[in-house]
């Protein structure tokens, strides 16, 4: 058996930036995956993922996001592949609508540059974009996109630095509290002991923790990438990724980005709630919508599917993070419940874990986080 003083369950976008900051405080620390590092199958894989600081969800992100910008462009500093691309960000809609007013609310309490544009000017100003004449948009220059599946490998680099370990292809079976205050888990491979446990298992957290089976939800999206035909208007300096509230749904997507074509989903798709292992494939269906929606507000962009790609979504009940110790076992944190918005904040999401597992607090505002609120 061997001891630890942390071990993560869990190395995709949060749990390998977690690994990452323990092992930057010098913790003897265990990556435990049950899939490659990184892998397809969960909520950290899709090629890109937007980042924005015109918080709609609600203001109190906004700090967090700060810290998160500073820690992707650190990283990004150690890594030879981009990691964090600046094309600006548009949230567009009804004037009055949710994500506008929300989007404009964060950026005047925290006094983030923004511009409002009405659906002409952003047409102009970005020919691949085709809104309604009622909708305008918030137009955010900070905004952009992540490269996931790198900023995983960014960050699981920068845990072997400093000394980290990591198995991939490990599944943990159990765990339970040791004697002394600790944890033992077990895996399909062995068996090991350490001071303090912290689970960023997606949408597999509540098999791990039945005590989150409300409060971290796995949900079935799935993405789609279609060929522009003027593919030179859907590249990153000309085209901002975008986030749309419209009739249809509530939809996000990206310029053209190692992909041949631009990347399109539908927030919480079909609503689908699934057991995690077993997500069913992308079907004429899930394409029909992304495609449907395409062709009214991004025509130019409606050219052949190139790709269509499931992942996962894990909700919480209200949409916030679960970042928390667990109440009867506080050697035990919880990252889960990031509803599909959570990635852009892995960086610092995983800082704060760290804390909570070596300190038991976070120097970061987290009560919007607490699993006491459900």
């Amino acid at each position: 058996m061997t001891e630890y003083d942390t071990i993560v369950v869990g190395v995709g976008g949060m749990g390998s930036a977690t690994t990452a900051h323990l092992a930057r405080r010098g913790q003897r620390v265990l990556g435990l995956e049950h899939f490659d590092v990184p892998h397809a199958k969960g909520s950290s894989h899709g090629v890109t993922r937007i980042i924005r600081k015109a918080y709609y969800e609600h203001p109190d992100y906004v700090p967090l996001l700060e810290r998160a910008y500073d820690l992707w462009r650190e990283l990004d500093e150690t890594h030879p592949t981009r990691l964090l691309h600046t094309t600006g960000c548009v949230v567009a809609g009804p004037e009055d609508g949710e994500k506008v007013v929300g989007a404009r609310d964060s950026c005047e309490e925290h006094d983030i540059e923004y511009e409002l544009l009405t659906a002409t000017e952003v047409g102009d100003r970005y020919p691949g974009y085709d809104l309604p004449d009622d909708f305008v948009a918030v137009v955010e220059p900070e905004g952009g996109f992540l490269h996931v599946e790198q900023c995983v490998v960014a960050h699981v680099a920068a845990a072997h630095r400093r000394g980290a370990e990591i198995r991939a292809r490990e599944e943990v079976l159990d765990w339970e509290p040791t004697p002394d205050g600790g944890v033992r888990v077990e895996t399909n491979r062995d068996s090991y002991t350490a001071d303090a446990m912290v689970v960023t298992a997606g949408a597999w957290a509540a098999k791990l923790l039945p005590m989150l089976d409300l409060q971290a939800v796995p949900e079935r999206q799935v993405l789609g990438w279609f060929r522009p035909d003027s593919p030179e208007g859907i590249q990153p300096k000309s085209f901002p990724v975008f986030i749309v509230e419209c009739d249809e749904g509530y939809f996000y997507g990206f310029p053209e980005y190692r992909v041949p074509g631009y990347k399109v989903g539908k927030y919480n798709h079909f609503h689908e709630r699934v057991n995690p292992d077993e997500v069913a494939e992308p079907t004429r269906a899930d394409e029909r919508v992304l495609r449907d929606f395409t062709e009214r507000y991004f025509p130019d962009a409606a050219g052949p599917t190139m790709r269509l790609e499931t992942c996962l979504f894990t909700n919480s009940p209200d949409e916030h993070f679960v970042v928390d110790t667990l109440p009867d076992h506080p050697q035990v944190v919880v990252g889960a419940g990031f509803s599909g918005h959570g990635f852009k904040l892995s960086s610092v999401v995983g800082e704060i874990l760290a804390e909570l597992a070596t300190e038991g607090e976070s120097r970061h505002d987290i009560d919007l986080f607490s699993l006491d609120r459900f």
